[in-house]
């Protein structure tokens, strides 16, 4: 295994929690660049995917201390205890001992250059089984934040992607209730394919913030 990527300083955020969750972002990316750098070979499989970031990098302890995150817990397929949602990654921290409510919830998905601007290409399955289990309160959403990351498996021109789900999300999917859509988010140094939204939820009609990363493991794939 290769020596880990500096993780990159994030700009100064409003408030601390946006601060904790990007960085807890900044050092998924820095474990994706080791990914890169390691030459993994993945299954086109989500949660083979998932499982190769969360396992050998997120919870390698060697990583952990080396780009000091061992102040965060990361889970895989964990039940919550409020909803009916079974998250793809829960990431608890130091506050959690104290509020059993206060982890942060990363969805997985996969995206690739298949119907993209269909409803039923996996933009739209981005859509639809990622931000709607947010806006549905299928998830919790702890201080309103929470994250989603896109395993780019198939050549695609990213940027023009986020433009592809931004329409989506207007002609598509109105229930989404997005106030602003996937805008880049320039914290992560070197890496140029993070974003946010913002949506209302149902219900409790309170914002909340949507943090996504797009990994591209294209060259990565197992063919």
């Amino acid at each position: 295994m290769t020596n880990p990527l500096n993780p990159a300083a994030f700009t100064e955020s409003a408030n601390f929690r946006d601060s904790e969750f990007q960085d807890i972002l900044i050092k998924i990316v820095c474990c994706y660049k080791m990914m890169l750098s390691d030459k993994v070979r993945i299954a086109n499989n989500e949660n083979l995917i998932r499982d190769e970031l969360l396992i050998k990098y997120l919870k390698n302890n060697e990583i952990r201390n080396k780009i000091q995150l061992t102040k965060y817990l990361f889970d895989r397929e964990v039940p919550e205890d409020n909803t009916a949602g079974r998250t793809d990654i829960k990431v608890q921290t130091i506050n959690t001992f104290s509020d059993q409510s206060a982890y942060y919830i990363i969805e997985c998905k996969r995206l690739d250059n298949q119907n993209i601007n269909g409803t039923t290409g996996l933009n739209a399955k981005y859509i639809e089984n990622g931000i709607m289990r947010f806006v549905k309160l299928k998830y919790s959403t702890n201080n309103n934040l929470n994250g989603l990351i896109g395993f780019i498996v198939g050549s695609l021109d990213i940027q023009k992607n986020i433009e592809n789900i931004n329409k989506l999300l207007e002609t598509h999917f109105a229930d989404a209730n997005t106030k602003t859509k996937l805008t880049v988010a320039c914290f992560i140094q070197h890496f140029d394919h993070s974003y946010f939204s913002i949506h209302k939820r149902k219900k409790d009609k309170q914002n909340i913030k949507l943090y996504h990363l797009m990994l591209d493991f294209s060259e990565n794939i197992k063919v």
